[in-house]
């Protein structure tokens, strides 16, 4: 297939964008390039005959449109959002008009040019819509996982705004026709992730031996997914998903915030040894932030059984792959850090 990707360069765009390559599909990425995308993700994929790069905003319509006619799609994936929930506290503004009306946008182009084709290749065009758990709200200690048909009841505005996009998807789908698709996934991590995010946050600051804050008491709960599982839980749902359904995309490893920290200290004390004491030595409890949900966990049953996806890295494994990638990679995080000089409060609870 010739799949248009929004949002590529980013940390789970750029995983997307190698593994569909990989699986023989051809990809052109648009990608606005805010500060938390990186052509460097995908540096060692530039040169592929299969990749082309656009250099625009979603919310440019006539762009949008323009790219859609010329380089005629099979499908879109749509990942291109602002994610950073302390940011979408502070100021709600950039995600009301990327994840809401660049959506949008997406939306009608997409319309438009799929009323356009004849044949076999309007029978399989897809728009698979990417969101996150977040829309469910949070859980208490002992409720049973988000399902596909969970009530909506999302917390903060980075939440809420992609809310919005999910329902303006399947309303899409509903008045128009569209063959939409939606994933809703958990907590992602792995090698590439911008340093604002608790993870690699969690690494860089332990490197620099600097405090580890983590907000609250710690006990906020998390289900981490690894991003290469990820990617290819939206290319299995692109191949074959059910138009107009969801499907929830999750790691099944619940940790707490807390547990999690602890857990990368001790991977880096074996990998990193820090010259006096352990790295959990670091760590210090602040302030919590507003509508901090208190868990997240995702019944991944409906993927599982119908279209047969299932993590294959598990939660240590994969944070040892991350731990290890960013040790062997200190020039590409040390730019992104010199680039945007990431502060303090970003990134310590979650997504």
């Amino acid at each position: 297939m010739k799949i248009l990707v929004t949002g590529g360069c980013g940390f789970i765009g750029s995983w997307l964008v190698r593994r569909a390559l990989k699986a023989g599909h051809s990809v052109v990425n648009l990608d606005v390039l805010t500060y938390a995308a990186n052509p460097d993700n995908l540096s060692d994929v530039c040169d592929n005959k299969n990749y082309e790069f656009i250099h625009g905003d979603i919310c440019d319509g006539e762009l949008v449109t323009e790219l859609f006619t010329r380089t005629k799609p099979d499908a879109i994936i749509h990942l291109a959002a602002e994610t950073h929930v302390d940011k979408s506290i502070d100021s709600a503004s950039d995600f009301i008009k990327t994840n809401v009306l660049g959506t949008q946008i997406l939306l009608d182009a997409a319309t438009d040019y799929r009323n356009s084709l004849v044949g076999k290749r309007y029978d399989i065009f897809r728009f698979l819509h990417v969101s996150t758990d977040e829309v469910y709200g949070d859980l208490g200690p002992t409720d049973p996982a988000f399902s596909e048909t969970t009530p909506y009841a999302p917390s903060s505005p980075y939440a809420a705004s992609k809310a919005s996009s999910d329902h303006l998807v399947r309303a899409w789908h509903r008045t128009h026709g569209l063959p939409i698709l939606i994933t809703n996934c958990s907590n992602n991590y792995g090698p590439n992730q911008f340093p604002e995010k608790l993870i690699p946050l969690v690494i860089l600051r332990a490197l620099a031996d600097q405090e580890i804050p983590v907000y609250g008491t710690g006990e906020n709960v998390r289900d981490w997914l690894y991003v290469q599982d990820h990617a290819d839980a939206i290319l299995t749902v692109l191949k074959d998903g059910c138009i107009g359904e969801t499907y929830n995309v999750g790691g099944e490893e619940e940790r707490t915030n807390l547990d999690l920290v602890k857990c990368l200290c001790a991977v880096l004390d074996d990998l990193r040894p820090r010259k006096q004491g352990s790295y959990v030595d670091l760590i210090k409890f602040i302030s919590d932030r507003p509508g901090h949900d208190r868990r997240y966990a995702m019944n991944i049953k409906k993927i599982s059984t119908e279209l047969g996806w299932s993590p294959a890295t598990d939660l240590q494994q994969g944070l040892e792959r991350t731990i290890k990638w960013y040790l062997d990679n200190t020039d590409w995080w040390q730019r992104i850090l010199d680039r945007n000089a990431v502060t303090e409060r970003q990134g310590l609870g979650a997504k």
